[in-house]
């Protein structure tokens, strides 16, 4: 009718985003159960088991702040597209090898962070791609919709099968992420290129340090930074030895401990099908600060849980959380980095919550070792409630300055 405007939808080229998302993070998923499962044929030992997660997170920490600049001065599709080809290089290769049986722990550490390099330049393209797919009031429903065919490729369908694969060959799941990989590769062909900036731009050195100022500037996401950074390090130092929880304490076998890893993802799901309408209902901040209470109790009831059941009744309460603060979180940078800062900024960021990710694998392996493989779920729960307690001042300052400002759904965070 006339005078009547249509309600705003997401463009086709999201979708092929989205798509391509999809794909990636079902062979993620399918790696994911069974890197853990290989892990345990070659050692029990939580330390070394702990290590190759440890080795997988390590790039962040080394390469994420360089990588920005590369993502801000570079067409974004055009470094997400030979990432993603290489990991399938890297994959085939990790298939290979295990075919063949003669797998040691360091060739496999090794194999896990060239993985994790490649992830530090896709996830970092991908991210600061979807707000130039879907800016302005969509951007939460875009991020919503991300984390939903994230959460269903990597936590629900990709473990179920890759658990699977792995009882009939412990090569096969590997080939299946390599293809997978590939088939993204060609999907991303689809989306629109930006070519390079025609600017003169400055220094690596100085880009690098623009990026870090622009984060030490801005009080929230600061604080967000190093929640986050707290948060991941109590994740991995808990999760690291999830694998021997679930087969030595809780007597899982290969399957059951794929079904495990897909219960939980139900949580996570269920937050990217709903986050969105909960930020729009309760706001940003106020969702972010139940999530964040919420995970105090579940990592400790995690570590307190009697059976399987239970435990993946946590894990999908984990994984609800975790996905409201992934929705939150990147919403709030998305609207408030510039676009042309958007790589350096998120890349300074990642840097400092995930920078800490493998020595939280490691040190869970170290006390899983000395105080046996429920203690690291329980020591991750009291340190996450300690750091929410650090940074709640800043979190209800910003809650406060929200409900006072304008409800445009632009409003942007300048303290």
């Amino acid at each position: 009718m006339p005078g009547i405007e249509a309600e705003p939808r997401l463009p086709a080229a999201f979708w092929r985003l989205w798509w391509a998302t999809g794909v990636t993070a079902v062979g993620d998923g399918v790696f994911a159960a069974a890197i853990a499962l290989l892990t345990v044929t070659i050692t029990r030992d939580p330390r070394l088991v702990s290590a190759v997660s440890a080795a997988a997170y390590l790039p962040w920490l080394l390469l994420s702040l360089p990588v920005g600049v590369f993502v801000d001065r570079c067409d974004r599709v055009g470094l997400l597209r030979p990432s993603q080809a290489i990991q399938a290089v890297i994959v085939t290769v990790l298939a290979v090898l295990a075919a063949s049986g003669r797998l040691g722990i360091e060739v496999l550490a090794a194999l896990a962070f060239g993985l994790g390099a490649c992830t530090v330049v896709s996830a970092n393209a991908a991210q600061a791609i979807v707000p130039d797919l879907a800016a302005g009031p969509l951007l939460h429903t875009a991020n919503g919709h991300q984390q939903t065919i994230t959460t269903i490729g990597r936590e629900f369908a990709g473990p179920m099968i890759g658990s699977l694969l792995f009882a009939v060959a412990a090569a096969l799941p590997f080939g299946v992420d390599a293809v997978l990989l590939t088939l993204s590769a060609v999907l991303l062909a689809a989306l629109p290129r930006r070519g390079p900036r025609r600017v003169r731009h400055p220094p690596m050195r100085t880009a690098v340090a623009d990026g870090l100022r622009w984060l030490a500037r801005h009080r929230l996401l600061r604080t967000l930074a190093l929640l986050l950074g707290a948060n991941t390090f109590c994740a991995h130092l808990a999760s690291a030895t999830l694998v021997l929880l679930a087969t030595q304490v809780l007597h899982l076998g290969t399957r059951g401990y794929g079904l495990l890893l897909a219960g939980a993802a139900t949580g996570s799901l269920l937050g990217g099908l709903t986050g969105a309408r909960l930020i729009t209902r309760f706001g940003a901040i106020p969702v972010l600060l139940a999530a964040l209470t919420a995970n105090v109790i579940v990592f400790v009831g995690i570590g307190l849980s009697p059976n399987a059941t239970a435990l993946g009744v946590l894990l999908a309460g984990n994984g609800f959380i975790v996905t409201l603060w992934n929705i939150v979180t990147l919403g709030l940078r998305q609207q408030t980095v510039p676009s042309g800062m958007l790589g350096r900024v998120n890349s300074a960021y990642r840097m400092i919550g995930w920078g800490l990710i493998p020595l939280g694998a490691l040190a869970g392996g170290l006390v899983a070792h000395a105080f046996g493989l429920r203690v690291p779920y329980l020591a991750a729960g009291v340190l996450r409630g300690i750091a929410l307690l650090v940074a709640l001042p800043v979190l209800i300052r910003s809650f406060r300055t929200c409900a006072t400002a304008p409800s445009d759904g632009t409003t942007r965070h300048r303290e």
